[in-house]
């Protein structure tokens, strides 16, 4: 899937829906400061390999923050959602694989890796990763995300090719995915 964009514009965020922007005023050592930050949700993220096709299911999508600084048209990354439901983690996550890759899984089935802190210089919002093997039985539909929100192509990495999609440049990639990459080479193979 290639994307298009057109007649990117932007404007300034009020009373946002998922972020808020805010000035921070502190003293440290005496000193005053100030700091802008931005409050946003925490996250899960998941590492799904399908053990059908020996490689890492990911999700290709477009970001406009990535657009609008970089002029990049989309990213590679983890299926993730936020943490805005009254579930449990797990069951957010689960929920998150169906809808964006169109693989069942229980809550039950996935593996807590860790959990971090990420965009600690403007908003500190905590990400949990998580591991999960599928198969073809596993899979229900083709994913893609929720429809008319998001812009999300279901994609597969040979596990022989994930050195060469996280240490390229040239591609997009957030750190969560590099360490769950390097996570299962560690752990799992």
């Amino acid at each position: 899937m290639d994307f298009i964009i057109e007649n990117f514009s932007v404007k300034p965020l009020q009373n946002g829906e998922y972020i808020r922007a805010y000035l921070a005023t502190y003293k440290i050592n005496g000193e005053s400061r100030d700091w802008e930050l931005i409050k946003v949700g925490n996250s899960v993220a998941i590492l799904i390999y399908n053990r059908s096709s020996n490689s890492f299911v990911l999700v290709k999508q477009f970001r406009p923050a990535l657009y609008f600084n970089h002029k990049i048209n989309y990213t590679y990354e983890l299926c993730a959602g936020l943490v805005d439901k009254d579930l449990t983690l797990e069951e957010i996550a689960s929920e998150e694989v169906l809808e964006e890759t169109g693989f069942k899984v229980s809550s039950s089935d996935l593996k807590k890796i860790t959990s971090f802190y990420t965009s600690v210089g403007s908003s500190g919002s905590r990400q949990h990763l998580y591991y999960v093997e599928v198969d073809e039985s596993c899979r229900l539909n083709s994913g893609g995300g929720v429809e008319g929100e998001e812009m999300i192509e279901v994609v597969e990495i040979p596990i022989e090719s994930s050195d060469d999609l996280i240490y390229s440049e040239d591609i997009a990639t957030t750190p969560g995915l590099m360490f769950a990459f390097e996570w299962f080479k560690n752990n799992r193979s």
